[in-house]
């Protein structure tokens, strides 16, 4: 949930309640999260986590001249360069200007790392990749669990090659970026659904699984528990809680009947990740190039303009596949209602098997 809606009064909410709170420290700076944590600790004295995003791999530039000195221009910067083309209407429509799609790949991983060794928390998570043997090991000295997101089989073993304590399997159905820890265009939309995903993945490693993605229900957590998961991980259900951060319009389109579905796509971020369907998505979606964090820096100030100027058709709005299913509930009773809703699908669900 980066970009504001895992807010330190919904990581602390949900935490008192008896979940896990997780805060999202992705798009901010070292500092930015180091201040966050520190206000989550004010709020709570109960466990949460922390999610951090792996740095992208810069893009080969092709070498000419002996000396090397004159690069000619990389593919994906010559299509970064046509897509602003295509954006500058957008970024005149709301009065804005394009950001610069170079201002930065790595999230300020390193420094965000030191901190947390420095000063640990629980559990850390990570996303768009695998950290090192070296980072799992830090974390775990200084008394930290850690889990990686994966999307197939092959990434869950790498975690487990890594030293992970747990994997977050996310199936298709999530809402957001797709926690891919290589962004390959050619696999776009080929992910796989989240049951079909848990089973492939605890077969091939001996790794507790957290299943994410499209889950907004009790009974929805009861069957992810059936089918081999230890923890179930929600993100979209809290998006609408007044504690999110998210802004108001975002909320109010989860369940807007404007809004019908959720799309994979590039056009906000050069990244797959799912989102409502709205204006901006529909007309630049399909020429949107593959290239994370360049399009995310590039179309942020006309998504923070667009939400400013009260236009959700041009905001990033992203939402799982059960989106409609949300529920304004303050975080807290939000917990508590997915508990009783739980505790009754298993009973139902042991009633069935004694019969």
């Amino acid at each position: 949930m980066a970009g504001g809606a895992s807010s330190p009064a919904l990581v602390a909410a949900v935490s008192e309640a008896g979940g896990l709170g997780f805060l999202a420290a992705g798009y901010k700076t070292a500092d930015g999260m180091y201040q966050e944590i520190k206000q989550v600790r004010g709020l709570t004295g109960r466990p949460f986590g922390v999610n951090l995003f792996l740095p992208q791999p810069e893009y080969p530039g092709a070498v000419t001249g002996s000396t090397g000195a004159v690069r000619a221009a990389h593919p994906v910067t010559a299509a970064v360069d046509v897509y602003r083309h295509q954006l500058a209407g957008e970024a005149a429509w709301y009065q804005t200007s394009l950001g610069d799609p170079d201002s930065g790949r790595d999230d300020n991983y390193d420094a965000k790392l030191a901190i947390l060794v420095e000063d640990p928390v629980p559990l850390v998570t990570f996303t768009f990749g695998c950290p090192t043997r070296e980072v799992i090991a830090a974390l775990r000295n200084v008394g930290t669990r850690t889990a990686v997101t994966v999307t197939t089989v092959d990434e869950a073993l790498a975690a487990q090659w890594s030293g992970a304590d747990a994997v977050c399997v996310q199936g298709i159905e999530a809402g957001g970026h797709q926690g891919t820890h290589r962004d390959n265009p050619e696999a776009d939309g080929s992910g796989i659904g989240l049951l079909a995903l848990i089973a492939q993945v605890r077969e091939a490693v001996q790794l507790p699984v957290i299943a994410a993605g499209g889950i907004m229900r009790g009974a929805q957590i009861a069957a992810v528990l059936a089918a081999g998961a230890e923890l179930a991980q929600l993100g979209t259900a809290f998006l609408v809680t007044p504690e999110s951060g998210a802004p108001a319009l975002h909320k109010q389109a989860m369940t807007d009947p404007l809004f019908t579905r959720t799309e994979l796509t590039r056009a906000f971020s050069g990244r797959p990740a799912r989102g409502l369907v709205n204006r901006f998505l529909r007309e630049h979606g399909p020429y949107a190039p593959a290239a994370y964090p360049e399009v995310h820096h590039m179309t942020s100030p006309v998504r923070k303009a667009a939400a400013k100027a009260g236009d959700p058709q041009a905001m990033a709005l992203w939402a799982g596949q059960g989106h409609r299913l949300a529920r304004e509930l303050p975080a807290g009773q939000l917990v508590e209602v997915l508990a009783a809703e739980l505790a009754a699908a298993t009973a139902a669900l042991g009633q069935q098997g004694a019969a």
